[in-house]
């Protein structure tokens, strides 16, 4: 139930406490990648425990979204609000106390299971106070503020406190921040839920989990296994086996997480590609422009959040840019074109990645940035503008469990091609050292994709360790560069795939008029 008769000042007070709950979850996904080289550094982690600290929190919210949802409209959505923010709480507190790699791992993944708690309940309670058009505009304009500037700021943010104050404060910093957030949701909130909400669909639940949770690891594990590793070949066949069965279980379940029936629909199959390329292609960046900043330029950690800002700008000013092609062109090919300027800005960086000019770089994340600014919103919409409003709960749900999805896809892939191109790179620089095995040794290899260059190469002084920290730079960005070159191809492909799906739903969209103004003239 929503409260019939809300006053301004207590909508001002629930809009503001759960937008700032939802930039609270932006800003701790995006500030901690900034912060990965200090972690591997504390812990000697390797490469695969650095994708990890990205990944599990990742896999975690993106399997639990569609479920707290749910959830969230059987108990209340105030109620799993203040249960997300005691889980995030004691999961922050996890993470900053951390004595291992595998403790913060484990503790990222009980944040993630908070984060879509928080997500999916603050999104609820939105929709649910914001009734009418105008208010509703405005609402959502407030909302997307909040995220856009949670997002400009968490490189910046995670460099200083990184740089000044330790690492382990990125996650502590949220304990205080939840307590007020709990504390205004207790007294500021109305409690609501949907009386008429379906089973929760557990079974689904937990194999989506399983299976992209077995996908990762086989993506990042393959990097020390081998790609043709029995253990790599096990987890993807079983991987592919979950998901297989995840289908068939969504099609049999009455309150089945998605309807597979929507993807029936060309525009709808379009814009949910358009969703996962924008966040596989443009949103990942977020997590390997710093490992790429403070590697291959050797940035300390807040100047390298200093040289994210161009990317993070230029998604603030997108929107603008796509507001103002959106009057002109339709929806497709805005997304289209979106994805196409990824593509364009992915491969301008990758071809300037081994330069050393920042500007160069700089121009290319610009580039991307724009490309991502006017994705940012319009998937969104284009998604929501396919499905019927009694739907709408469940293509949001598609839409955002689509987005972290792709990122934590792209976090294993892109990783997979950095760690593979860099390990080429050492080698065939390997001759200009005295001792060539030095930089062939597997846990070098890790340690420098990880961020760890001190520790890499702190056997090594005098001509022979400046060589070899050379060598390792100029490699980190040749695997960069190759990164991005497939994320630009990528792009590229995803944007043609939407153009021409968006032309066959057009095609079918005339056909059904034709078919419908024929059975009007034969009555």
């Amino acid at each position: 139930m929503s409260n019939p008769n809300p006053n301004p000042s207590e909508t001002r007070f629930v809009l503001l406490t759960a937008s700032a709950t939802c930039a609270l979850i932006t800003l701790d996904t995006n500030v901690v990648a900034v912060a990965l080289p200090s972690i591997a550094r504390d812990f000697h982690a390797g490469f695969a425990d650095v994708e990890w600290v990205v990944s599990a929190y990742m896999v975690a919210f993106a399997a639990c979204l569609l479920p707290a949802g749910a959830l969230a409209d059987r108990i209340g959505r105030k109620k799993m609000l203040i249960a997300g923010l005691a889980a995030f709480f004691l999961a922050s507190l996890g993470c900053g106390l951390a004595p291992s790699a595998l403790a913060l791992n484990l503790a990222r993944a009980a944040k993630g299971v908070g984060a879509a708690m928080l997500l999916t309940s603050a999104l609820a309670i939105i929709a649910n106070t914001f009734h009418e058009g105008a208010a509703r505009a405005r609402a959502w304009a407030v909302w997307g503020t909040c995220m856009g500037v949670s997002t400009t700021i968490a490189p910046l943010v995670g460099g200083v406190i990184t740089q000044w104050a330790g690492w382990r404060w990125i996650f502590l910093m949220n304990l205080p921040i939840c307590a007020v957030l709990a504390a205004c949701a207790w007294r500021g909130m109305r409690e609501s839920r949907n009386r008429e909400a379906g089973a929760l669909d557990l079974v689904g639940s937990a194999l989506f989990a399983a299976a992209l949770a077995l996908g990762i690891w086989a993506l990042i594990d393959a990097q020390a296994d081998g790609w043709t590793d029995w253990r790599t070949l096990a987890r993807l066949g079983a991987c592919a086996a979950l998901f297989i069965v995840f289908v068939r279980v969504q099609r049999s379940r009455e309150h089945a997480m998605i309807d597979l029936a929507l993807f029936r629909q060309p525009r709808f199959v379009a814009a949910v590609l358009a969703m996962f390329g924008y966040a596989a292609c443009a949103q990942v960046m977020m997590t390997f422009l710093p490992l790429y900043l403070q590697n291959a330029f050797g940035l300390p950690a807040v100047r390298a959040g200093l040289g994210m800002l161009p990317f993070a700008i230029a998604m603030i000013i997108g929107p603008r840019i796509g507001a103002s092609l959106g009057r002109r062109v339709p929806g497709m090919a805005l997304l289209t074109l979106g994805l196409a300027t990824i593509g364009a800005g992915n491969l301008l960086t990758a071809l300037f990645a081994q330069t050393s000019n920042y500007g160069l770089i700089a121009a290319g994340m610009i580039v991307t940035g724009l490309g991502a600014g006017v994705l940012n919103g319009d998937t969104q919409k284009a998604i929501m503008a396919c499905v019927p409003s009694n739907r709408t709960g469940m293509a949001s749900g598609i839409s955002t469990t689509t987005r972290f999805t792709a990122i934590v896809t792209s976090v294993g892939v892109l990783g997979a091609v950095l760690a593979t191109r860099t390990h080429a790179a050492l080698d065939a620089h390997a001759s200009r050292l005295a001792d060539p095995s030095s930089v062939r040794d597997a846990t070098f290899l890790s340690r420098l994709l990880a961020g760890d260059l001190a520790h890499a190469s702190e056997n090594l002084a005098g001509a022979q360790g400046a060589a070899l920290v050379r060598i390792a730079r100029e490699s980190f960005a040749s695997g960069f560069a190759a990164a991005l070159g497939v994320a630009g191809v990528c792009a590229l492909a995803i944007a043609a795939a939407v153009w021409l799906l968006a032309g066959r739903a057009s095609v079918e969209s005339r056909a059904k008029a034709s078919g419908k103004a024929g059975s009007a003239l034969a009555e």
